[in-house]
């Protein structure tokens, strides 16, 4: 099964589901804003059904939100028609197809690193993306540093097509690769050991 359709597959279930931390959830909303400036052009890219980019639209100008399910990129169309907005546009496409037509000030990857093989490619893509003095915000599920037994029960639920594609790393080795990308960690958020960490960075002005 493609990452697609497995994405496709539980697109609507995910939509339903209730935010599990939401004062957390909050928080991360509250550390993105702070960052954010009424011009701003934002890219997220694995936005899922859009929730986040629906939410800090009134605080910028624009925001591109992609994912690889359609399904996904669907019910975010919808909502954001709920809500009436027509600043944010979702698009089908993974990170690695997406053309850029212009730079943008802010790029989220939100729990969706992990789920990236070439992780470093996206990192570097959305170093590239960013005009320079940019920032990059990223929640990114850490199993390395804890969890060590589903490194068993992962690849048994693959086989039968019931997880999709997931990297074990380290907090040490996520934010070693953002610096190896040329990025500055400037701001890191992580609550419990339990929480994904959900850091800013920066790309250097010239």
């Amino acid at each position: 099964m493609s990452s697609a359709a497995f994405w496709n597959g539980k697109a609507d279930k995910y939509f339903e589901q209730p935010i599990k931390s939401p004062e957390i959830y909050e928080q991360k909303l509250e550390i993105t804003r702070r960052h954010m400036r009424p011009g701003d052009r934002v890219f997220e890219f694995g936005c899922g059904t859009g929730g986040t980019a629906i939410l800090h639209a009134g605080h910028v100008r624009e925001i591109v939100a992609t994912d690889i399910s359609d399904r996904m990129i669907e019910i975010g169309w919808r909502e954001a028609q709920k809500a009436g907005l027509s600043n944010v546009h979702f698009e089908a496409v993974s990170m690695e197809d997406y053309v850029a037509d212009a730079p943008f000030d802010m790029v989220l990857g939100l729990s969706i690193l992990h789920l990236i093989k070439d992780r470093r490619a996206a990192i570097a893509k959305a170093y590239d993306m960013l005009k320079p003095g940019g920032c990059f915000i990223s929640g990114t599920v850490c199993l390395g540093d804890r969890h060590n037994w589903l490194r068993l029960v992962i690849p048994l639920m693959q086989l039968v097509g019931a997880a999709p594609y997931v990297a074990f790393l380290k907090e040490t080795d996520l934010v070693r690769e953002l610096e190896d990308a040329g990025f500055e960690v400037e701001e890191r958020y992580r609550p419990a050991e339990y929480i994904a960490p959900f850091l800013v960075c920066r790309k250097p002005s010239l």
